[in-house]
């Protein structure tokens, strides 16, 4: 682990751990893995957006060498991914819940005003 406020080994990541662990390690890569329109409507802000659909190709962009968190709406997809990364080597996460749970628990989405668009 690269951080002292880095997740266990799980694969899943809670909002609040991951809120702490954004504040606390700015080489920590976060991945929003939705749509183009679900990425506009709202997002966790200083956020990377790579579709789903594009990340293999776009998986040598992702360092290897630091920890990496995912999210979608609810967790699936980016569960998805994060296994994906795990097989290839990387420290990869998956945001429990999803952005949908970051927002119910009064989270900021980034534009202000942001929502969690419908999939």
């Amino acid at each position: 682990m690269s951080d002292a406020s880095a997740p266990g080994d799980g694969l899943l990541v809670d909002g609040a751990r991951l809120a702490a662990w954004i504040g606390s390690d700015p080489d920590l890569q976060v991945i929003d893995v939705r749509e183009g329109y679900e990425r506009e409507a709202g997002h966790i802000a200083g956020t990377r957006h790579i579709e789903l659909t594009r990340l293999t190709a776009e998986a040598p962009s992702v360092a290897r060498e630091r920890p990496v968190v995912f999210y979608c709406r609810v967790g699936s997809r980016s569960a998805m991914a994060a296994e994906a990364f795990r097989a290839s080597g990387y420290e990869a996460y998956s945001l429990d819940g999803g952005l949908l749970r970051w927002a119910e628990d009064g989270r900021p989405l980034s534009p202000e005003g942001g929502t969690v668009a419908r999939h």
